[in-house]
């Protein structure tokens, strides 16, 4: 558990950093992020791997009950 909470402060601090160095270049990040351009690895580390088994059951799920219905 201090090991993920090391790289979550890591993170952040590398954020702010790069936040202070360049404001431009993190706003383009941010606009990126909100237009659905992120990186789907931000996702996945950010979820932790119970969160992105739940979000894999619920797709498969959903599609499933798709199938279901309209097929």
């Amino acid at each position: 558990m201090e090991s993920r909470k090391n790289a979550k402060e890591t993170r952040e601090r590398l954020r702010q950093n790069e936040l202070k160095r360049n404001p431009g270049g993190s706003a383009r990040d941010e606009f990126d992020k909100s237009a659905g351009n992120g990186n789907v690895t931000d996702i996945a580390g950010n979820m932790g791997w119970k969160g992105m088994v739940l979000l894999i059951l619920v797709l498969i799920l959903g599609y499933v009950i798709y199938q279901f219905f309209f097929s």
